[in-house]
């Protein structure tokens, strides 16, 4: 019998940007170009959606708060927002001077963590609303940043990559945020704790880190992924590598080579989910180096992913993303799948 897989009831009709889970229930927020986040709940083998909260603009990226009432958004209106899921009320908490792509909230740090194509970091101390939020400049545009139990990694253009201390980041930009007088640009210089150059050629499209705090694993537009560690030692950059994915062979057999556009790392077993302009979600060993399965192709590009607290679903959102050639926007295949995973699916195979 096959592994249940159930798609969402009222999805997004433009394109989807970011899917995440609560951090400890069955409800997921997912974020869409047509202006809204939309919160569902699933039960069983279906899911019902709750809520839309609207924005004045196309919303990029989407997190959950401190607990299951509250999430943040970011999007084309540069406005970082808290949004009440009680009351609806949404607060802007701060206003970058250009599209705001990526956010990350850290729970034991209280941090929330606003990327812009300003080419800048907003920092938020959540629990301390009258600190203003600091501003951190970045050497190139942001693509995406993650967060691991301790550190911030910031993936940018011209293959450049920043990893912060969170506990570094809190003190120093709780400091700042205490003693400005300059209003909203509250300028923080603060230096990574390691730079890097991205082991990927190609321009990065996600990156995700592992949930042990060891390391990361990020994506490019051309078909491949990274996995690196955290361990500046010269033994463990050694274990850093990189693989192909996401290819098909056309039927006049060339190679089609598809951006990677979403990775998510489970919770329990540590593995990790990739998905493709091809439609296509795999699912890696990131320490054997071997790819545990492949599922059947979705019927559209896969946009983002997310597994849910426990590691026992696995979220698909599905877009059109325009890798045919083709412009106008099929609306019909903006979707969300919600995979049950079995025992051991997601489980790493071991080294070969």
């Amino acid at each position: 019998m096959a592994t249940p897989q159930f798609e969402l009831s009222d999805p997004p009709i433009d394109a989807i940007s970011a899917i995440k889970f609560a951090p400890t229930s069955l409800r997921l927020l997912v974020a869409s170009w047509d202006k809204n986040v939309y919160l569902y709940e699933l039960s069983g083998a279906s899911g019902r959606l709750l809520q839309t909260f609207e924005h004045r603009a196309p919303v990029l990226d989407v997190c959950w708060g401190e607990n299951e009432d509250e999430a943040y958004s970011v999007g084309l209106d540069w406005d970082v927002r808290r949004i009440d899921l009680q009351t609806h009320a949404q607060t802007v908490l701060s206003s970058h001077t250009a599209g705001a792509k990526s956010l990350a909230y850290s729970p034991s740090h209280k941090l929330l963590i606003s990327a812009s194509w300003d080419s800048t970091l907003h920092i938020h101390h959540t629990d301390d609303l009258t600190l203003v939020p600091s501003t951190i400049p970045l050497p190139s545009k942001p693509f995406s940043i993650s967060l691991s139990p301790t550190k911030l990694v910031v993936a940018m253009a011209s293959r450049a990559v920043h990893i912060f201390d969170l506990k570094s980041l809190a003190v120093l930009s709780s400091q700042n945020g205490a003693s400005t007088t300059e209003g909203p640009h509250n300028l923080l210089e603060l230096d990574p704790w390691q730079r890097r150059e991205s082991s990927l050629k190609f321009m990065t499209r996600a990156v995700a880190c592992m949930p042990n705090d060891s390391g990361y694993a990020s994506s490019s537009i051309e078909g491949r992924v990274a996995v690196e560690w955290f361990d500046p030692s010269t033994e463990s950059q050694k274990r850093k590598y990189a693989f192909k994915c996401h290819r098909q062979t056309s039927p006049e057999g060339v190679d089609v080579i598809y951006p990677v556009n979403a990775l998510a790392f489970h919770p329990v077993h540590g593995t990790f989910a990739s998905g493709g302009g091809d439609g296509f979600v795999a699912l890696w060993d990131g320490v054997a180096k071997r790819r545990i399965r492949q599922y059947q192709r979705y019927p559209a590009s896969v946009a983002a992913l997310a597994f849910s607290s426990n590691g026992k679903f696995l979220a698909v959102a599905v877009s059109p993303g325009f890798e045919d050639g083709k412009e106008k926007l099929d609306d019909e295949v903006v979707k969300v799948f919600v995979r049950e995973l079995g025992d051991g699916e997601a489980k790493g195979k071991g080294a070969k």
